[in-house]
């Protein structure tokens, strides 16, 4: 097992390069750089301009620009923002902290709901809750979640509007006053409820896709575990039926879901998409389109770096939790 992970670790290495290589090169390929449309603003000479670009290595080949950006992530360097004028790790952290919150709270809410639903569907296949669920299940899948949002957000409004109160925040991460206090000044409880309570809507938003389509994959696993001939053997020797269904059948069934876990280590930093934007939460999608949108080359090369690694990592992780839940599985 460990001589197995030592190879997949050393065979991440090209990959990381490669990786890196190809997204610096594509970001290269765009017009211009961070410094371009300082040449529009007439206040900006062209000595300053010059001068800046040396700074920032812009004046450089972009072959010698990776070279210098890969010295530095071997020592534990992100680069420099253009933008922020400040290191990347410390500009990019606070945001995939604030997506971590709806990443965190929307895969628990996924897992906890879709698991046990696709396995009540399964097993009682056609009768109405099946049926019901079903239908749901492909409204759900159906349903843009950036139009969800929109729905969501026009709910809290019209809930509030009609009751006067406050029930569902309307974007933003917190409140300007929490208990009667500026935010910064409540107690940490508080101000942790305050977070949760805004990301209520937003962690339901991003849940509802992914519980849908994860209820399909489960309802679908079940049924064909389920007409295995072992489950008919252990049911034909006097298994009863719970240990029948979540000793022997629920294990094989959730094999492909433990495959899918090692997505949700990059989906941690990916943050929620354009639901940040559309939800107006402060996290890593807003500083990602800010950051394209600027042509702050290594505050974009920081994001895809952390996504990069987490995604090798995340694949070592599902294959190692394969080989656990599944003992015809092994690594030499």
């Amino acid at each position: 097992m460990w001589s197995y992970i030592v190879r997949r670790l050393l065979q991440l290495i090209p990959t990381f390069f490669g990786a890196t290589l190809l997204a610096f090169i594509i970001i290269q390929l765009a017009p211009g750089d961070f410094v371009t449309r300082l040449e529009l603003d007439p206040t900006q000479t062209r000595e300053s301009i010059a001068s800046l670009r040396r700074e920032f290595a812009l004046d450089q080949p972009w072959t010698v620009q990776y070279a210098k950006w890969v010295s530095g992530v071997l020592q534990g360097k992100l680069g420099l923002s253009l933008s922020y004028k400040a290191d990347v790790w410390k500009v990019i952290w606070p945001r995939i902290l604030n997506s971590m919150v709806l990443v965190v709270l929307s895969t628990l809410l996924i897992y906890l709901i879709a698991i046990p639903v696709g396995v009540y569907s399964a097993v009682r296949q056609y009768s109405i809750g099946d049926r019901i669920l079903t239908v749901l299940a492909f409204i759900g899948v159906a349903i843009p979640n950036f139009f969800f949002a929109l729905i969501m957000l026009f709910v809290a409004v019209w809930l509030n509007d009609t009751t006067g109160t406050k029930i569902l925040p309307i974007g933003g991460m917190t409140s300007e006053f929490v208990g009667g206090v500026p935010y910064l000044q409540a107690p940490w409880w508080q101000r942790t409820l305050d977070v949760l309570w805004h990301a209520l809507p937003v962690v339901l938003v991003l849940a509802t896709t992914g519980t849908a389509g994860l209820i399909r994959v489960m309802r679908g696993q079940m049924l064909e575990v389920l007409n295995q001939d072992y489950i008919r053997t252990a049911r034909a020797k006097g298994v009863t039926e719970r240990i029948a269904i979540y000793k022997h059948a629920l294990r094989n069934a959730v094999i492909p879901i433990v495959a899918g876990i090692g997505f949700l280590l990059p989906a941690l930093i990916g943050g929620a998409g354009l639901i940040e934007v559309v939800m107006a939460w402060p996290g890593i999608t807003p500083m990602l389109l800010d950051a394209i949108s600027a042509v702050d080359l290594y505050l974009v090369m920081g994001f895809i770096t952390v996504t990069t690694i987490l995604l090798m990592l995340g694949n070592l992780l599902s294959d190692l939790l394969l080989a656990w839940v599944d003992p015809r599985i092994r690594y030499n």
